[in-house]
């Protein structure tokens, strides 16, 4: 098997998106293509050869993946810096391997071995294989396979080790967060078309960093490194206690994932709060596989008055099925169904009867993303209870979002 069908193999596996997957693989197919004992993947690290990806026929052979040996000691480094050949007929007639005391705690008959390069010049290891018997048809043919498939290891263990460097800047960068409570909260104004004024604000999180990212960015980059619930939470927390400044007859919303709802992250994060101040927002782009296990988890909080919002209808099939399923108190109209809906027939009727359904089932419809007064006045026509976008005011900090409540009735002729 040469290179581009090992790449082909490597790439056409559907299970094959992890570097790990894909390094423990070539390793298997290196040793089956040359039919040896054990074939392996090892990093030096501080004068050590330890033993990364092994594939090995026999389960009880020595070599096992996180172990290690010195470096000075081994066949790898004495190829590294070329004092042996890659090829080793017979280790116990080789002038250099007879002498090592590894030939024989590894039982070394014949042995292969390359250095693993990096682009930057730096050696990061080796890729070797060996059987327990002598054997004098090891060619430079086979030689020619290690270094091929050695060269796509070389690329996917730079992949690693550039996602493992992305990885722990990241954990610094979200832990630097989590140690300081630094997630400043912004809250958009909720227009109540009823009562003529705001209602509530929206909730949503901002990070302060140069070059600005969206919190959309932060929290899937939480997620990668595993420190997404912290986060999450530590939102809600912030949102919670900007609440407490806000006239009490003020609710917030707060968008949460459902994992958090159904592992009790959340409830622990609303003990002693104002709960029928607080609206949940479950989005479209949150799937929920148990619908009935998530009623069930989110029953404690909803017996303390917490409401639940539908968010993104009409954005997509998820969200169909959210309102299906959840018993939801509101319904959040998606930009993609309000903008320019004045405009448009077909966005005008799918509204017309998401908002007929709510009525029906006794749901709040608040239409999110309006900048425009045309829209604003075709929703209201269809029955719309409530509106936020940039017509109505953008997210602010908390500070304006208290001012705000003061401005006089939002002028809607």
């Amino acid at each position: 098997m040469g290179k581009s069908g090992l790449n082909t193999l490597l790439l056409n596996r559907e299970d094959s998106a992890s570097t790990q997957y894909k390094l423990k693989t070539i390793v298997s197919v290196l040793r089956k293509q040359l039919d040896m004992d054990v074939a392996f993947i090892s990093e030096f690290l501080d004068g050590k050869r330890i033993f990364r990806f092994v594939d090995s026929e026999n389960e009880e052979s020595p070599v096992k993946v996180g172990g290690s040996d010195s470096l000075e000691e081994t066949y790898c480094k004495r190829i590294a810096d070329g004092d042996l050949g890659c090829i080793i007929h017979d280790a116990t007639l080789n002038e250099i391997t007879r002498k090592l005391d590894i030939t024989r705690r590894l039982s070394i008959g014949s042995y292969m071995g390359i250095p693993l390069v990096l682009s930057n010049g730096q050696i990061y290891g080796s890729f070797c294989c060996f059987q327990s018997i002598a054997d004098p048809s090891l060619s430079k043919r086979d030689l020619g396979f290690l270094r091929a498939i050695a060269e796509i290891a070389s690329e996917l263990i730079e992949e690693k080790l550039a996602h493992e460097t992305s990885w722990l800047e990241v954990t610094k960068k979200i832990g630097v967060i989590l140690e300081s409570g630094d997630i400043d909260i912004h809250y958009q104004p909720i227009y109540d078309f009823h009562a003529n004024k705001v209602s509530g604000f929206e909730s949503l999180s901002r990070f302060v960093s140069d070059p600005y990212r969206t919190p959309d960015i932060w929290f899937s980059e939480a997620a990668e490194v595993g420190l997404c619930e912290q986060l999450e939470m530590l939102a809600i927390k912030n949102a919670v206690s900007g609440m407490n400044e806000l006239r009490d007859d003020l609710c917030i919303t707060l968008n949460v994932s459902p994992e958090y709802v159904l592992n009790g992250a959340l409830e622990a994060t609303l003990n002693n709060t104002e709960s029928k101040r607080i609206i949940l927002e479950i989005t479209e782009h949150s799937p929920i596989s148990d619908y009935p296990s998530f009623r069930q988890a989110l029953k404690p909080l909803r017996d303390q008055g917490v409401r639940l919002a539908i968010d993104d209808a009409g954005a997509g099939y998820s969200s169909f099925q959210h309102i299906l399923e959840l018993e939801a108190d509101i319904i959040k109209l998606d930009i993609s169904l309000t903008k320019d809906i004045h405009l448009d027939s077909k966005k005008f009727l799918l509204a017309k009867a998401l908002c007929a359904y709510a009525k029906a089932i006794n749901c709040i419809v608040i239409a999110e993303g309006i900048e425009a007064i045309e829209d604003l006045n075709a929703l209201r026509k269809l029955g719309v209870d409530k509106a936020q976008g940039y017509l109505i005011g953008r997210p602010m900090p908390l500070a304006e979002a208290v001012s705000y409540i003061q401005i006089k009735a939002f002028d809607l002729d």
